[in-house]
């Protein structure tokens, strides 16, 4: 229509031939005509029309108005390159224009622009398009749009834009409209695609549009695109709007169109693109091939990530369901007949792989249930796609395993549904998937036989008119049975069909029968019904095998027991002939004298064995009272190696013979005597073996293997009393342990195959007891077993199976048989479930020596390391949450439990998580044991569960409370940390200063993963800035952490920045945050100095995170305190430079502490030249400075890899001095400090880690050189403390603390012969001997408190000192010779 003319009367010449224009042609009619409403809305609606029915809207902007409406030419409005786009034109004047035209020419404003704006964007969308991209705009198509859009959302938002005007118009290019600027108006808000939809006239044609781009869409993903994020967020919005408006139930578009249309298309399309999708499958689609890719990606939006939060569950079945319907009714031209014959085709490995995947994402929307239900429902109504159905069936079973069991109720339910109302079609249905499911192997549903037997062991109850039916239907299928040669002969009573494979002996089948119907027999005190019927039905099976194995030879117990009540019963019921029944009580007399024969044999054995170890007579009577064994590395002799071995073989080949004839309890006293043999003299060797075997290769061993050493740890533990106590070394306590006890040492569960091979072993050991002494009191029992044993396999079951960790009803119990676990095929899972269910076990459970405690619980858990865990790391986490939360926090205490108390859950784990740290058992995990909390990874694990519980108390606490603790008692973490430091040993012993370090490093490692509020609480009060946990924090870091977490006069960075968070935290909570921080610190400077120092010595790396977490809620600056912390620091610096002379700030022992951090790092060579400068500093400057560096000089030698270097820290100690006596400023109050001492000692003393102090002997004598005479002689207290210090220091040698700062062999040349201290007390001795006569006699004052109780560590500087205290005053001393 661009070539349409405007009527004559509209371009008609005026006189003079002049062409008017359009404004002109109207104001003149206007003139000529009054005023008409009618005519009105007619002119207006056919200026409607003609705006409608002409594309080129600026041509006709242009006839309107000259050069104003030049400006707008659409063209320059979208062209996002020129650059009158945005700089002359903006929306507001756009607007302006279009609403001045639309006045002039009569039309709505809102239809003129909806026309200009379509119009441009079908220019934008017939601009060359990349062809690789056919739905795609380009980059260049893309800013163009968006400017458009711009003008569009402009004039929508000021009510100039007509939506309904805007869709009709797009619809005239839908040929050329490409979909993504289709999306661009959805999601810019300009049209919804609703809106879209609802104004097209024609539903098929624009589904058929939308199919063929959706399809082109999904193609050009697949290829890797360049806008591939833009691609795939269209294809979700489009899926998402067909879903939630084409099956959602109540919908609520609210426009003028009827819904039901928006409804119609979106079905449509869905339903195109999936019967697309299967007729190309059913084709048979080329691997890589372009419908292939088209395929792959659209069957990726069945999926809850696709379709996103804003579709609910509802719709979004309902839209997976009705595909599922599509899916398996689409195409139905296979008859059942086709099905039988073609169905091993249809398999889950032979399936196309794109159709087993929708499968897949079918059965993740869908449950088991759901599934099953729909199948059903339309195999019941329609007519189905065999194919497909049947594959679906496969893929069932394969990928759902909760739908197998779903499936054989519902195949039963079409059986009885056939037999009852003769509907040979649900028989057909049964057959097909019975025959599908059973081609997916035995793992996914019993074989297609095994269902035959099951038909005719338990046929259905039918009525008598289709009993014919029925008796037709178990002839064809025995014949069929036949065909497959399978016999239901054999078969036994109480057999698992769903099993996989058969059972190979039926005589094992009996046995098994037997248990089974005792059992029952048990419950009811009646005959089992199923034996009645066997007797009867099957006597066959029931003569030629179950009464042969009920009726095993065995000695009779004196109590009856229920298998002696079972055949008597079953005699009195004429079940059993009576010579069957005579030979069986004379094998039962006859088996009553075999145990001295037996006996005899073990004791041919125990002689044998006895020479083959080379032991005599007399080691065999000699009794040995403890055992000796070493876990780590067990050794034995070749030919004790070589007997043990035999043994154990002949014992676990003994049990696999007698279990295949009896269960443990009839096989006799043979394992008793048999282990008998093992508890002498030989009992070292066997302990040995086992330990390696159990311990060091237990993974590799063989069912038989664990069965039978099973077994011989029960008879061990049966034999507890007789055996001698076993001794062993780490990593199990060094305390005697019985021997049962021994099996929980040598049971480790640390990796999968360490769990997997424990789980065996206690499944055997517990089911081989209980099988044994069925009739024995649970403390025999427990006697017999290990009480460690039952609780690590309470530990495993609950961690490796998540079915047991479901409460227990009383149909729960199952029964246990020893049977399976010693055939070849044992399955341990099945065995350990039938185990926990176990009434038995579940009553043994019950006493308080075999209930699994929180602490056991965590014990066994820390010691597994998660990269080599049977468990996921979110399994893992699953499984620690439900542990701690749902099974021992609200378990009473006497059962092991918290009594529901978080607090106590909190404080058991960090106990055991110390005591684990510091047992052997922590030991040797990682090569970097600071990585971990005790070498172990395993323990980061805990350490999360522990922040979880922490994070909820906090949020259990009163509001009034700080959390975590109440106001009188503080954080009950200290209070754990304080009880176990009071019951370490003290001391300064090696072995007692390494586990202390040890123990306080742990309590850091979780102070640090706990909130900092942990160390100082979380809000402060003007009135108590010093909460209860920061009097706690001070107490533990001026006790134990200056000690031992401390570093070059401060504590490690971690520690401290962790404080100063918490601190920052909880001031900025207050009213007043600056002086919540200013007095906070100002207690540090008294009670805990060792906070400030620290944060001196780390402040270039703490001062920005401070800064940083200070600025985001404070604008005003720091607070007083910190900045004389940045001030001190900044003082240090401006020291150490040339031509700085600054002043130090006070407190003055900080600028002191700042200087030595800061003169650490100046070079060696300069040191002397920069500490020039202390001249003009104060006095109380210089001695703090001269403390730390003695510090500094003492843990140059504690630290050899310290950064200041034993001679480097002996220079600027002798720089300090020196400065100080040539001033001369009293020092020697820094060697004579005390607590009570206000002014240096309380300070001083809470800096200085006590070792240090303790050293300060060898700091002075270290400096004996750089003494100057004068002084000495000068101060009066000079020989006291040269003397005491002289002391101090032989006591110090005598006790061996000085070998800690004697230089490694090696270093002696380096360090010039300093830090010696044979040496040092040499140079001491003469310095006092020479010092002593020269000295005036007022200086001896203190000489008898002195050397009270320590006038033995030297006579000779005793005698010389007494003498020289009783002598008179010698007036000529220059005659003394020289002292330096």
């Amino acid at each position: 229509m661009s070539d349409s003319r405007v009527p004559n009367s509209s371009s008609g010449q005026g006189s003079g031939g002049r062409r008017r224009s359009w404004a002109e042609l109207l104001a003149g009619r206007v003139k000529r005509q009054k005023y008409n409403p009618e005519r009105a809305q007619k002119l207006k609606e056919s200026a409607v029309h003609l705006l409608r029915s002409r594309q080129d809207l600026s041509a006709l902007l242009l006839e309107v108005e000259g050069v104003q409406c030049k400006k707008l030419c659409l063209s320059n409005l979208i062209d996002c390159g020129s650059s009158e786009a945005h700089a002359n034109h903006s929306s507001s004047f756009i607007g302006s224009a279009l609403q001045d035209q639309a006045s002039r020419l009569g039309v709505p404003v809102g239809i003129l622009s909806a026309t200009m704006v379509a119009s441009g964007v079908g220019q934008i969308c017939v601009a060359p398009v990349d062809p690789s991209h056919p739905v795609l705009l380009t980059v260049e198509q893309r800013k163009k749009l968006s400017s458009l859009l711009e003008i569009a959302q402009y004039l929508l938002a000021h009510n100039m834009f007509s939506r309904l005007s805007f869709c009709q118009e797009l619809w005239k290019i839908q040929n050329s409209l490409l979909l993504e600027a289709v999306w661009h108006l959805h999601v810019q808000s300009i049209v919804s695609l609703q809106e879209l939809l609802e104004s097209h006239p024609d539903m098929r044609a624009v589904g058929a549009w939308l199919f063929r781009n959706l399809c082109c869409l999904c193609e050009q993903i697949e290829a890797s695109c360049q806008h591939d994020d833009v691609a795939r967020a269209m294809l979700s919005d489009f899926v998402q709007m067909f879903v939630l408006r084409g099956f959602q139930k109540n919908s609520d578009l609210r426009r003028t169109v009827e819904p039901e249309k928006v409804s119609q298309v979106a079905v449509d399309v869905l339903q195109r693109m999936l019967i697309f999708a299967l007729e190309a499958l059913a084709a048979g689609v080329q691997e890589e091939s372009s419908t292939h890719k088209t395929l792959r990606c659209w069957f990726s939006v069945f999926s809850g990530h696709t379709l996103g939060s804003v579709i609910s569950t509802d719709s979004q079945k309902r839209f997976f369901g009705q595909t599922l319907t599509q899916i398996l009714t689409h195409s139905p031209v296979l008859k059942a007949s086709d099905a039988v014959r073609m169905q091993r085709e249809w398999s889950f490995a032979r399936t196309h792989p794109l159709l087993t995947a929708l499968y897949r994402r079918l059965f993740v929307m869908l449950s088991a249930e759901e599934l099953v239900g729909h199948l059903q429902q339309v195999l019941e109504t329609q007519e189905v796609n065999w194919q497909r159905v049947l594959s679906f069936v496969s893929a069932l079973v394969v990928c759902v395993p909760e739908a197998q069991q779903l499936l054989k109720d519902w195949v039963a339910h079409l059986m009885a549904q056939a037999f009852e109302s003769c509907q040979m079609d649900n028989m057909v249905t049964a057959f097909l998937v019975v025959r599908q499911a059973a081609l997916e192997g035995p793992s996914a549903f019993q074989s297609y036989a095994d269902w035959f037997k099951v038909h005719i062991l338990h046929p259905p109850l039918v009525p008598s008119r289709y009993r014919s039916l029925l008796t037709d239907y178990i002839s064809l299928a025995k014949t069929r049975l036949a065909d497959l040669k399978v016999s239901i002969e054999n078969m036994g009573l109480y057999e698992d069909l769903s099993s996989a494979g058969d059972i190979a002996e039926p005589h094992s089948q009996a046995l098994q029968d037997v248990e089974k119907a005792i059992m029952v027999f048990e419950h009811t005190g009646k005959i089992p019904v199923t034996v009645m019927e066997a007797s009867i039905f099957r006597r066959p099976y029931y003569m030629s095998h179950f009464l042969p194995a009920l009726l095993t030879p065995r000695v009779l117990p004196k109590v009856p027991d229920s298998r002696v009540a079972f055949i008597e019963s079953l005699k009195s019921a004429d079940k059993i002939p009576l010579s069957l029944y005579s030979a069986y009580c004379q094998a039962c007399t006859a088996a009553g004298a075999k145990p001295e024969v037996i006996s005899a044999q073990v004791a041919v054995i125990s002689e044998r064995l006895r020479d083959a170890l080379g032991h005599s007579e007399d080691d065999i009577s000699v009794e040995i009272a403890k055992i000796q064994l070493s876990i780590d590395a067990p050794r034995l002799e070749p030919r004790e190696h070589t007997a043990v071995d035999l043994l154990l073989t002949s014992f676990c080949q003994n049990l696999m013979t007698a279990s295949s004839v009896a269960p443990p309890e009839r096989q006799g006293p043979w394992a008793t005597l048999f282990v008998r043999t093992m508890c002498g003299r030989v009992l070292p060797a066997v302990l040995t073996r086992l330990c390696q075997l159990l311990c060091h290769q237990g993974p590799s061993l063989s069912a038989p293997h664990i069965l039978g050493l099973g077994a011989l740890a029960v008879h061990l533990g049966e034999s507890r009393s007789v055996l001698p106590e076993v001794d062993v070394g780490p990593p199990a306590a060094t305390v005697g342990l019985p021997v049962p006890e021994l099996f929980k040492s040598l049971l480790t569960c640390r990796t999968r195959d360490s769990l997997l091979f424990c789980l065996k072993f206690c499944v055997a050991a517990i089911s081989y007891s209980l099988c044994k002494f069925p009739s024995q009191s649970l403390g025999i029992l427990c006697s017999c077993l290990s009480s460690g044993l039952i609780k690590k396999f309470q530990f495993l079951v609950l961690r490796l199976f998540p079915e047991a960790r479901q409460p227990l009803s009383q149909e729960d119990t199952a029964s246990l048989s020893w049977r399976p676990l010693y055939l070849p095929s044992a399955d341990w899972h099945r065995a350990a479930l039938s185990l926990w269910t176990h009434r038995t076990f579940q009553e043994l459970l019950k006493g308080e020596d075999a209930q699994l405690t929180y602490q056991d619980w965590l014990h066994l858990e820390l010691e597994i390391g998660p990269e080599a865990d049977v468990l996921s790391d979110t399994e893992r986490q699953d499984f620690q949450q439900w542990a701690i939360h749902e099974r021992f926090l609200p378990e009473p205490s006497a059962s092991g439990g918290c009594d529901g108390d978080l607090e106590a859950a909190c404080t058991i784990l960090v106990n055991t998580l110390l005591d684990f740290h510091q047992s052997s058992r922590s030991y040797g995990r990682s090569e970097n044991s600071d990585l971990f909390f005790g070498g172990h990874r395993g323990n980061e694990c805990i350490i999360s569960r522990l922040q979880e519980m922490a994070a909820d108390l906090e949020l259990q606490q009163d509001p009034s409370a700080s959390p975590g603790h109440s106001p009188s008692k503080g954080h009950f973490l200290y209070g754990i940390f304080h009880r176990r430091l009071q019951g370490l040993i003290s001391g300064w012993g090696v072995a007692a200063s390494l586990q202390r370090q040890r123990e306080l490093l742990m309590y850091k490692r979780i102070l640090l993963r706990l909130p900092s509020s942990v160390l100082c609480g979380s809000s402060f009060q003007a009135q108590q800035p010093i909460t209860a946990r920061c009097e706690q924090f001070f107490h533990l870091v001026n006790s134990e952490m200056r000690n031992i977490c401390s570093h070059r006069g401060a504590l490690t960075q971690d520690i401290t920045a962790h404080f100063f968070r918490g601190l920052l935290n909880a001031s900025l909570r207050s009213r007043d945050p600056s002086l919540m921080v200013d007095l906070m610190l100002a207690e540090c400077q008294t009670k805990c100095p060792l906070i400030l120092t620290s944060a001196l010595l780390w402040w270039p790396s703490l001062e920005p995170v401070l800064l940083c977490q200070w600025r985001r809620r404070c604008q005003s600056p720091l607070p007083r305190e910190l900045q004389r912390l940045q001030e001190g620091r900044q003082f240090a610096s401006d020291f150490l430079s040339p031509d700085a002379t600054p002043q130090a700030p006070n407190p003055a022992w900080l600028s002191a502490a700042a200087l030595y951090f800061a003169i650490q790092q100046v070079g060696e060579e300069n040191v002397r030249t920069q500490l020039k400068k202390l001249d003009c500093e104060r006095e109380e400057l210089l001695v703090f400075l001269f403390f730390f560096s003695l510090m500094g000089l003492l843990s140059s030698h504690l630290t050899p890899n310290s950064t200041l270097g034993p001679l480097k820290a002996l220079e600027v100690c002798a720089a300090v001095l020196e400065c100080l006596e040539k001033r001369k400023i009293p020092w020697l109050a820094l060697f004579q400090l005390a607590e009570s001492d206000t002014r240096l000692g309380c300070l001083l003393l809470r800096v200085a880690p006590d070792q240090h102090t303790r050293l300060l002997p060898f700091a002075f004598y270290s400096l004996l050189s750089n003494f100057h005479e004068d002084a000495a002689m000068r101060e009066e207290a000079f020989l006291c403390v040269a003397v005491d210090m002289y002391l101090k220091l032989v006591q110090l040698f005598v006790a061996g603390d000085t070998s800690t700062v004697s230089p490694p062999a090696g270093r002696s040349l380096e360090l010039k012969g300093q830090g010696d201290p044979v040496d040092l007390i040499t140079k001491a001795r003469l310095f006092l001997l020479q010092l002593i006569p020269r000295c005036p006699k007022k200086n001896f004052s203190h000489v008898t408190k002195l050397l009270a109780d320590r006038a033995d560590c030297d006579p000779e500087v005793s005698t010389a000192l007494r003498s020289r205290q009783q002598a008179a005053p010698d007036t000529d001393l220059c005659q003394e010779p020289r002292l330096f």
